[in-house]
């Protein structure tokens, strides 16, 4: 079972609220900008899903505002001193940088699972 939307390279994670007898969500990873949405239906909670982003998308547009992005495609990842050098030494043996030797390695992660 999948409990994330998606619309228009937005996503966010479903969540039902029993005290509310809703579902709920909100669109993750935004740090400027507050995107929720809710319904007592999959229906209604898709519909407002996506008027939510619309309704954003539409608001930068008006204003002039880049519409944030969830994700900006860089990433500080701590790996601690060991971890790194075997990195380091394979990105050498495969002359490849870090950075293309992690790419790899998500992505074979990414499609085995």
């Amino acid at each position: 079972m999948n409990n994330i939307m998606k619309y228009k390279g937005y996503w966010a994670e479903v969540q039902y609220s029993d005290e509310d007898e809703c579902f709920c969500g909100k669109i993750e990873g935004l740090k400027n900008s507050l995107i929720s949405f809710e319904g007592t239906t999959v229906k209604e909670l898709k519909k407002d899903f996506k008027d939510a982003i619309d309704d954003y998308l539409e608001t930068c547009k008006q204003t002039n505002i880049n519409p944030e992005k969830q994700c900006k495609g860089s990433l500080n990842v701590r790996l601690g001193v060991e971890l790194h050098n075997k990195l380091k030494m394979k990105s050498i043996e495969r002359n490849i940088s870090i950075n293309e030797l992690i790419k790899e390695a998500i992505n074979m992660y990414i499609k085995t699972n």
